[in-house]
Protein backbone atom coordinates (compact mmCIF):
# COMPACT_ATOMS: atom_id res chain seq x y z
CA UNK A 1 0.00 0.00 0.00
CA UNK A 2 1.04 3.20 -1.32
CA UNK A 3 1.92 5.67 1.70
CA UNK A 4 0.45 9.23 1.09
CA UNK A 5 2.42 12.09 0.48
CA UNK A 6 2.52 14.46 3.62
CA UNK A 7 1.58 17.89 2.41
CA UNK A 8 4.86 20.51 3.51
CA UNK A 9 3.70 23.05 6.29
CA UNK A 10 2.93 26.62 4.12
CA UNK A 11 5.59 29.28 5.13
CA UNK A 12 4.55 32.61 4.61
CA UNK A 13 6.29 34.32 1.74
CA UNK A 14 8.72 37.38 2.74
CA UNK A 15 5.82 39.85 2.36
CA UNK A 16 3.71 38.38 4.52
CA UNK A 17 6.60 38.15 7.44
CA UNK A 18 7.33 41.86 6.78
CA UNK A 19 3.86 42.98 7.30
CA UNK A 20 3.32 40.94 10.04
CA UNK A 21 6.12 42.45 11.87
CA UNK A 22 4.86 45.78 12.00
CA UNK A 23 2.74 46.54 14.74
CA UNK A 24 -0.24 48.21 13.50
CA UNK A 25 -2.32 50.83 15.43
CA UNK A 26 -5.75 49.65 16.62
CA UNK A 27 -8.68 50.89 15.06
CA UNK A 28 -8.61 50.81 11.17
CA UNK A 29 -12.04 50.98 10.94
CA UNK A 30 -12.71 54.34 12.34
CA UNK A 31 -10.14 57.88 11.71
CA UNK A 32 -8.39 58.68 15.15
CA UNK A 33 -8.00 62.74 15.50
CA UNK A 34 -5.62 64.27 17.83
CA UNK A 35 -6.79 67.43 18.71
CA UNK A 36 -4.09 69.77 20.36
CA UNK A 37 -3.60 73.44 21.90
CA UNK A 38 -0.19 74.45 21.89
CA UNK A 39 1.85 77.82 22.66
CA UNK A 40 5.51 78.19 22.54
CA UNK A 41 6.38 75.01 23.52
CA UNK A 42 5.41 73.17 19.98
CA UNK A 43 7.58 69.65 21.44
CA UNK A 44 4.57 68.65 23.44
CA UNK A 45 3.14 67.76 19.84
CA UNK A 46 5.98 65.27 19.62
CA UNK A 47 6.06 63.88 23.09
CA UNK A 48 2.14 63.15 23.10
CA UNK A 49 2.18 61.27 20.14
CA UNK A 50 5.29 59.46 20.91
CA UNK A 51 3.80 58.27 24.22
CA UNK A 52 0.55 57.34 22.51
CA UNK A 53 2.49 55.64 20.01
CA UNK A 54 4.17 53.64 23.12
CA UNK A 55 0.58 53.02 25.05
CA UNK A 56 0.19 48.80 25.29
CA UNK A 57 -2.09 48.95 22.41
CA UNK A 58 -0.33 51.49 20.19
CA UNK A 59 -2.80 54.35 18.84
CA UNK A 60 -1.45 56.73 16.15
CA UNK A 61 -4.05 58.98 15.31
CA UNK A 62 -4.78 59.26 11.36
CA UNK A 63 -4.50 63.22 11.59
CA UNK A 64 -3.61 65.81 13.89
CA UNK A 65 -5.26 69.04 14.38
CA UNK A 66 -3.67 71.85 16.64
CA UNK A 67 -5.19 75.20 17.87
CA UNK A 68 -2.57 77.85 18.88
CA UNK A 69 -2.30 81.37 17.83
CA UNK A 70 0.03 83.28 15.55
CA UNK A 71 2.89 83.35 18.04
CA UNK A 72 2.48 79.87 18.39
CA UNK A 73 2.38 78.92 14.90
CA UNK A 74 5.32 80.58 14.45
CA UNK A 75 6.84 78.47 16.92
CA UNK A 76 5.48 75.59 15.85
CA UNK A 77 6.75 76.04 12.30
CA UNK A 78 9.92 77.06 13.74
CA UNK A 79 10.27 73.92 15.89
CA UNK A 80 8.87 71.18 13.81
CA UNK A 81 9.23 72.00 9.88
CA UNK A 82 12.31 74.18 9.04
CA UNK A 83 15.29 71.51 8.68
CA UNK A 84 17.52 70.89 11.92
CA UNK A 85 21.74 70.71 11.97
CA UNK A 86 21.33 68.38 14.97
CA UNK A 87 19.25 66.38 12.54
CA UNK A 88 21.26 66.26 9.46
CA UNK A 89 19.34 68.54 8.14
CA UNK A 90 15.45 66.77 8.00
CA UNK A 91 13.25 68.40 10.37
CA UNK A 92 12.34 67.21 13.50
CA UNK A 93 8.59 66.08 12.34
CA UNK A 94 10.21 63.84 9.19
CA UNK A 95 12.92 62.91 12.28
CA UNK A 96 10.07 61.81 14.24
CA UNK A 97 8.13 59.97 11.58
CA UNK A 98 10.98 57.93 10.58
CA UNK A 99 12.09 56.89 14.09
CA UNK A 100 8.55 55.46 14.61
CA UNK A 101 8.70 53.47 11.17
CA UNK A 102 11.87 52.08 12.37
CA UNK A 103 10.03 50.88 15.08
CA UNK A 104 7.74 48.71 12.68
CA UNK A 105 5.02 51.34 13.57
CA UNK A 106 2.57 51.11 10.40
CA UNK A 107 2.02 55.13 9.27
CA UNK A 108 0.42 54.26 5.82
CA UNK A 109 -2.81 56.71 6.16
CA UNK A 110 -1.57 58.11 9.70
CA UNK A 111 -0.26 61.30 11.09
CA UNK A 112 -1.10 63.28 8.36
CA UNK A 113 -0.21 66.88 9.61
CA UNK A 114 1.49 70.17 8.05
CA UNK A 115 1.93 73.83 8.10
CA UNK A 116 -0.96 74.50 6.34
CA UNK A 117 -4.77 76.12 8.17
CA UNK A 118 -5.74 72.95 7.40
CA UNK A 119 -3.81 71.56 10.41
CA UNK A 120 -2.06 74.42 12.27
CA UNK A 121 -5.62 76.51 13.11
CA UNK A 122 -4.98 79.84 14.59
CA UNK A 123 -8.00 80.94 16.97
CA UNK A 124 -9.55 84.04 15.16
CA UNK A 125 -12.07 86.94 16.65
CA UNK A 126 -13.54 89.94 15.59
CA UNK A 127 -11.87 93.74 15.61
CA UNK A 128 -14.54 95.91 17.54
CA UNK A 129 -13.58 98.69 15.51
CA UNK A 130 -13.86 97.34 11.93
CA UNK A 131 -15.43 94.56 12.03
CA UNK A 132 -13.08 92.40 10.05
CA UNK A 133 -12.08 88.82 11.16
CA UNK A 134 -8.35 88.73 12.92
CA UNK A 135 -5.84 86.20 14.14
CA UNK A 136 -4.92 86.39 17.51
CA UNK A 137 -1.12 86.58 18.55
CA UNK A 138 -1.89 86.02 22.26
CA UNK A 139 -4.65 85.57 24.80
CA UNK A 140 -4.65 89.02 26.42
CA UNK A 141 -8.04 90.22 27.43
CA UNK A 142 -11.73 88.26 28.38
CA UNK A 143 -12.38 89.10 24.92
CA UNK A 144 -9.85 87.00 23.83
CA UNK A 145 -10.34 83.92 26.35
CA UNK A 146 -14.05 83.99 25.22
CA UNK A 147 -12.96 83.94 21.00
CA UNK A 148 -10.70 80.88 22.23
CA UNK A 149 -13.52 79.09 23.98
CA UNK A 150 -16.23 79.51 20.82
CA UNK A 151 -13.19 78.34 18.66
CA UNK A 152 -12.25 74.77 20.46
CA UNK A 153 -15.68 74.49 21.03
CA UNK A 154 -16.19 74.29 17.37
CA UNK A 155 -13.16 71.85 16.83
CA UNK A 156 -14.20 69.56 18.97
CA UNK A 157 -17.86 69.43 18.19
CA UNK A 158 -16.55 69.18 14.70
CA UNK A 159 -14.86 65.78 15.24
CA UNK A 160 -17.63 64.55 17.83
CA UNK A 161 -20.34 64.73 15.58
CA UNK A 162 -18.41 62.71 13.02
CA UNK A 163 -19.63 58.83 13.86
CA UNK A 164 -16.75 57.77 12.41
CA UNK A 165 -14.02 59.47 14.14
CA UNK A 166 -12.78 59.04 17.24
CA UNK A 167 -11.33 62.21 19.19
CA UNK A 168 -8.10 62.12 21.76
CA UNK A 169 -7.43 65.67 22.95
CA UNK A 170 -4.44 67.32 24.27
CA UNK A 171 -4.19 69.75 27.11
CA UNK A 172 -0.34 69.74 27.57
CA UNK A 173 0.43 72.56 25.49
CA UNK A 174 -0.23 76.59 25.47
CA UNK A 175 -1.38 78.87 28.60
CA UNK A 176 -3.04 76.97 30.80
CA UNK A 177 -6.11 79.46 29.82
CA UNK A 178 -6.33 76.99 26.41
CA UNK A 179 -6.09 73.84 28.66
CA UNK A 180 -9.01 74.62 30.97
CA UNK A 181 -11.04 76.00 27.83
CA UNK A 182 -10.45 72.67 25.89
CA UNK A 183 -11.24 70.29 29.02
CA UNK A 184 -14.26 72.51 29.91
CA UNK A 185 -15.03 71.95 25.75
CA UNK A 186 -14.75 67.87 26.03
CA UNK A 187 -17.34 67.82 29.01
CA UNK A 188 -19.80 69.89 27.10
CA UNK A 189 -19.48 68.32 23.68
CA UNK A 190 -17.13 65.56 23.55
CA UNK A 191 -18.48 61.81 23.88
CA UNK A 192 -17.47 58.58 26.15
CA UNK A 193 -15.35 57.50 23.80
CA UNK A 194 -13.09 60.37 22.97
CA UNK A 195 -9.91 61.22 25.36
CA UNK A 196 -8.42 63.99 27.53
CA UNK A 197 -4.69 63.39 27.55
CA UNK A 198 -2.19 65.05 28.94
CA UNK A 199 1.86 64.40 28.55
CA UNK A 200 4.46 64.07 31.42
CA UNK A 201 7.79 64.56 30.67
CA UNK A 202 10.74 63.42 32.89
CA UNK A 203 13.01 66.07 33.85
CA UNK A 204 15.19 67.65 32.53
CA UNK A 205 14.11 67.18 29.53
CA UNK A 206 10.62 68.88 30.09
CA UNK A 207 11.79 72.11 30.05
CA UNK A 208 15.07 71.51 27.07
CA UNK A 209 13.99 73.20 23.68
CA UNK A 210 15.84 70.86 21.30
CA UNK A 211 14.08 67.71 23.17
CA UNK A 212 11.20 66.23 20.73
CA UNK A 213 10.76 62.53 21.89
CA UNK A 214 12.91 59.80 23.92
CA UNK A 215 15.82 57.91 21.93
CA UNK A 216 15.68 60.83 18.93
CA UNK A 217 18.49 61.23 17.17
CA UNK A 218 21.52 63.71 17.06
CA UNK A 219 23.33 63.04 20.91
CA UNK A 220 22.91 64.35 23.92
CA UNK A 221 21.61 68.06 24.20
CA UNK A 222 23.61 70.48 26.56
CA UNK A 223 22.15 72.11 29.08
CA UNK A 224 24.37 74.25 30.90
CA UNK A 225 27.78 72.61 31.55
CA UNK A 226 25.66 68.85 31.26
CA UNK A 227 24.65 66.79 28.60
CA UNK A 228 21.60 65.08 29.10
CA UNK A 229 21.05 61.86 26.75
CA UNK A 230 17.55 61.88 25.04
CA UNK A 231 17.62 57.91 25.43
CA UNK A 232 17.16 58.49 29.04
CA UNK A 233 13.93 60.53 29.23
CA UNK A 234 10.91 59.37 30.29
CA UNK A 235 7.85 60.02 28.41
CA UNK A 236 4.12 59.49 29.85
CA UNK A 237 0.36 59.81 28.77
CA UNK A 238 -2.02 60.69 31.32
CA UNK A 239 -5.99 60.54 30.74
CA UNK A 240 -7.70 63.19 32.03
CA UNK A 241 -11.02 62.14 33.54
CA UNK A 242 -13.85 64.48 32.34
CA UNK A 243 -17.93 63.88 32.43
CA UNK A 244 -19.42 63.92 28.94
CA UNK A 245 -22.46 65.71 28.88
CA UNK A 246 -23.26 66.08 25.33
CA UNK A 247 -26.06 63.17 25.05
CA UNK A 248 -27.68 64.83 27.98
CA UNK A 249 -28.28 68.31 26.45
CA UNK A 250 -28.73 66.55 23.06
CA UNK A 251 -31.78 63.96 24.35
CA UNK A 252 -33.51 66.78 26.84
CA UNK A 253 -32.70 69.70 24.66
CA UNK A 254 -33.48 68.82 21.30
CA UNK A 255 -31.00 71.17 19.35
CA UNK A 256 -27.64 71.99 20.04
CA UNK A 257 -26.34 75.19 21.79
CA UNK A 258 -24.24 77.54 19.66
CA UNK A 259 -21.68 79.26 21.28
CA UNK A 260 -19.71 78.16 24.62
CA UNK A 261 -21.13 81.07 26.65
CA UNK A 262 -24.51 79.87 25.76
CA UNK A 263 -23.63 76.28 26.17
CA UNK A 264 -22.13 76.67 29.79
CA UNK A 265 -25.43 78.62 30.57
CA UNK A 266 -27.20 75.76 28.98
CA UNK A 267 -25.43 73.30 31.26
CA UNK A 268 -26.18 75.52 33.79
CA UNK A 269 -29.73 75.97 34.07
CA UNK A 270 -30.28 72.14 33.40
CA UNK A 271 -28.50 71.14 36.59
CA UNK A 272 -30.10 73.36 38.54
CA UNK A 273 -33.95 72.54 37.59
CA UNK A 274 -32.47 69.03 38.07
CA UNK A 275 -31.41 70.47 41.56
CA UNK A 276 -34.84 72.24 42.35
CA UNK A 277 -36.76 69.25 41.42
CA UNK A 278 -35.62 68.00 44.87
CA UNK A 279 -36.21 70.91 47.01
CA UNK A 280 -39.18 71.12 49.42
CA UNK A 281 -39.74 74.90 50.30
CA UNK A 282 -41.80 76.25 53.48
CA UNK A 283 -42.40 79.81 54.01
CA UNK A 284 -43.73 81.55 57.10
CA UNK A 285 -45.94 84.16 56.54
CA UNK A 286 -46.14 84.71 60.50
CA UNK A 287 -42.02 84.05 60.96
CA UNK A 288 -39.15 85.61 58.61
CA UNK A 289 -37.79 82.32 58.14
CA UNK A 290 -37.33 79.95 54.92
CA UNK A 291 -36.84 75.83 55.59
CA UNK A 292 -35.55 74.22 52.81
CA UNK A 293 -35.57 70.26 53.12
CA UNK A 294 -35.09 70.39 56.64
CA UNK A 295 -32.58 73.41 57.00
CA UNK A 296 -34.38 76.52 58.20
CA UNK A 297 -32.75 80.01 57.42
CA UNK A 298 -33.74 83.42 58.92
CA UNK A 299 -34.39 86.63 56.76
CA UNK A 300 -35.25 90.27 57.14
CA UNK A 301 -38.19 91.81 56.53
CA UNK A 302 -37.14 93.23 53.68
CA UNK A 303 -35.89 89.46 52.33
CA UNK A 304 -38.66 87.92 53.86
CA UNK A 305 -41.51 90.12 52.20
CA UNK A 306 -40.12 89.56 48.61
CA UNK A 307 -39.45 85.83 48.92
CA UNK A 308 -43.26 86.06 49.76
CA UNK A 309 -44.20 87.66 46.89
CA UNK A 310 -41.91 85.29 44.84
CA UNK A 311 -43.78 82.69 46.38
CA UNK A 312 -46.98 83.43 45.24
CA UNK A 313 -46.51 84.38 42.11
CA UNK A 314 -44.76 81.30 41.45
CA UNK A 315 -47.85 79.20 43.63
CA UNK A 316 -50.03 81.29 41.21
CA UNK A 317 -48.78 80.52 37.83
CA UNK A 318 -48.17 84.32 37.35
CA UNK A 319 -45.11 84.71 34.47
CA UNK A 320 -41.47 86.18 35.98
CA UNK A 321 -40.89 89.91 35.24
CA UNK A 322 -38.19 90.46 32.31
CA UNK A 323 -36.33 92.77 35.38
CA UNK A 324 -36.48 93.56 38.60
CA UNK A 325 -38.29 97.31 37.39
CA UNK A 326 -40.65 95.60 36.06
CA UNK A 327 -42.14 93.88 39.44
CA UNK A 328 -41.89 97.35 41.25
CA UNK A 329 -45.61 98.59 41.42
CA UNK A 330 -46.46 94.54 42.35
CA UNK A 331 -44.26 94.36 44.90
CA UNK A 332 -45.17 97.95 46.36
CA UNK A 333 -48.64 96.56 46.40
CA UNK A 334 -48.64 93.10 47.82
CA UNK A 335 -46.17 95.01 50.71
CA UNK A 336 -49.05 97.46 51.44
CA UNK A 337 -51.62 94.84 51.58
CA UNK A 338 -49.27 92.39 53.84
CA UNK A 339 -48.71 95.65 56.48
CA UNK A 340 -51.98 96.54 56.55
CA UNK A 341 -53.26 92.99 57.49
CA UNK A 342 -51.04 92.63 60.17
CA UNK A 343 -52.01 92.10 63.64
CA UNK A 344 -52.46 95.07 65.59
CA UNK A 345 -52.31 93.63 68.87
CA UNK A 346 -48.35 91.80 68.15
CA UNK A 347 -45.92 94.26 67.69
CA UNK A 348 -43.44 91.62 68.06
CA UNK A 349 -44.63 90.86 64.60
CA UNK A 350 -41.72 91.04 62.12
CA UNK A 351 -44.39 92.92 59.26
CA UNK A 352 -44.67 95.54 61.73
CA UNK A 353 -41.00 96.63 61.18
CA UNK A 354 -40.22 100.27 60.02
CA UNK A 355 -38.39 98.90 56.67
CA UNK A 356 -41.26 97.90 55.05
CA UNK A 357 -43.11 101.29 55.43
CA UNK A 358 -41.01 102.66 52.64
CA UNK A 359 -42.02 102.17 49.08
CA UNK A 360 -39.70 100.14 47.20
CA UNK A 361 -37.78 100.66 44.12
CA UNK A 362 -35.78 98.25 41.68
CA UNK A 363 -32.88 98.95 43.85
CA UNK A 364 -34.34 97.74 47.00
CA UNK A 365 -35.31 94.62 45.30
CA UNK A 366 -31.69 93.94 44.15
CA UNK A 367 -30.72 94.75 47.88
CA UNK A 368 -33.40 91.91 49.26
CA UNK A 369 -32.07 90.04 46.54
CA UNK A 370 -28.56 89.81 47.32
CA UNK A 371 -29.35 88.98 50.86
CA UNK A 372 -31.53 85.86 50.49
CA UNK A 373 -28.80 84.39 48.29
CA UNK A 374 -25.98 85.32 50.77
CA UNK A 375 -28.03 83.92 53.49
CA UNK A 376 -28.59 80.68 51.51
CA UNK A 377 -25.14 79.95 50.46
CA UNK A 378 -24.31 80.55 53.29
CA UNK A 379 -26.48 77.63 55.43
CA UNK A 380 -25.35 75.71 52.55
CA UNK A 381 -26.84 72.46 50.72
CA UNK A 382 -30.03 72.42 49.98
CA UNK A 383 -30.67 75.70 50.53
CA UNK A 384 -27.40 76.80 48.53
CA UNK A 385 -29.30 75.20 45.89
CA UNK A 386 -32.64 77.27 46.47
CA UNK A 387 -30.12 80.55 45.79
CA UNK A 388 -29.82 79.07 41.67
CA UNK A 389 -33.47 79.37 41.57
CA UNK A 390 -33.67 83.39 42.84
CA UNK A 391 -34.26 86.49 40.83
CA UNK A 392 -31.14 86.71 38.31
CA UNK A 393 -30.38 88.94 35.34
CA UNK A 394 -33.25 88.88 32.48
CA UNK A 395 -35.26 87.66 35.02
CA UNK A 396 -37.33 87.81 37.95
CA UNK A 397 -38.83 85.11 39.75
CA UNK A 398 -38.72 82.30 41.81
CA UNK A 399 -37.15 79.60 39.32
CA UNK A 400 -39.18 76.46 41.03
CA UNK A 401 -41.90 74.31 40.62
CA UNK A 402 -45.33 75.50 42.28
CA UNK A 403 -46.23 72.04 44.09
CA UNK A 404 -42.47 72.41 46.09
CA UNK A 405 -43.20 75.48 47.62
CA UNK A 406 -45.46 75.55 50.83
CA UNK A 407 -46.73 78.73 52.18
CA UNK A 408 -47.53 78.72 55.98
CA UNK A 409 -49.70 80.77 58.11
Amino acid sequence: MKKKPTKKPATPSDRQMKESSQRKAPGASHEVVLLAVTGMSPAVLTETLWALAHEAEPVIPNRILVVTTTEGRAALRKSLFEPLHRFEGRTAWDTFRAALSAEGLDLSGRLRFGVTGDDIRVITTVHPASGQSIELADLRSPQDSAAAADFLLEQVRTVAENPDAQLIASIAGGRKTMGALLYACMTLAARETDRLTHVLVSEPFETLRDFHFPGQPGGPIARGDTRCDPAEARVELADVIFVALRNLFVRELGRKAGTFSRLVETCRENVRLRAAESLKVSIAITRPQVEVNGLIVKLAPLEHLLLLFLARRTKQGEPAYGAYSDAVDDVNTFRKELVDNTPGNDFGDWRHASSLRSVWDDQEIRKAVSGIRAKLRQRGGDAATLATCLPEKGRCSLDLPGPLIHIKG
